[in-house]
């Protein structure tokens, strides 16, 4: 997995005012969090950072105003529920060699076998164990031919070298659920009885 950097500023403002002014000025509040540190707040460049954040458990390096270089993978981030814009980060410190537990994101391939069935997602993330520096950013699932009835379970799942699953390994991630035949409506059928009576 490749790093990206981005330059980070030290916040000194804080509260509902501050973080607007930072917003207007194409920054993005976030607090920098781990090892047994104190937290440091930090203004991240809005665009490079949303850009960043777009590939799941991104592995940040961060060129500190006057703290130099830290790397960080992103924890959580607040986003506007009307506009989608990024409002604030929390970003965990890590460390070269450090496992660190997260979420991947689970992608279903192939097709399902003949008959109009539908593939469920039960669980869109699996939750896995890997070295900071080299967390996937995806698992693959082949459901080639997979029939009604059919569940791929987390265990079933290949994970990439060095990662270990955390997901209970017998939580099914996806299922495959039989198409339903479609009964009649029932509304046509009152209006035929309603029209024969007239």
């Amino acid at each position: 997995m490749s790093e990206v950097k981005i330059a980070a500023g030290l916040r000194t403002e804080f509260g509902k005012g501050a973080a607007r002014k930072i917003r207007r000025a194409d920054q993005i509040p976030a607090v920098l969090y781990g090892h047994g540190t104190d937290p440091v707040h930090l203004t991240l460049p809005a665009h490079a950072t949303a850009l960043a954040l777009r590939t799941p458990n991104v592995l940040l390096s961060l060129d500190i105003e006057g703290k130099g270089s830290e790397l960080a993978i992103p924890k959580a981030a607040q986003r506007d529920p009307l506009k989608g814009f990024l409002e604030h980060v929390d970003l965990l410190l890590v460390k070269r060699g450090e496992k660190v537990t997260v979420e991947v994101p689970v992608v279903a391939e192939g097709e399902l076998a003949a008959g109009g069935n539908l593939l469920e997602h039960v669980l869109n993330t699996l939750s896995v164990e890997a070295e900071a520096t080299h967390l996937p950013e995806s698992v693959t699932v082949s459901v080639e031919g997979l029939e009604a009835g059919s569940s791929v379970l987390a265990q079933d799942i290949t994970l990439p070298a060095g990662v270990t699953l955390v997901t209970e390994g017998d939580a099914v991630v996806l299922q495959v659920v039989a198409a339903q035949a479609e009964e009649p409506a029932a509304d046509a059928a009152e209006g035929d009885a309603e029209g024969a009576e007239a």
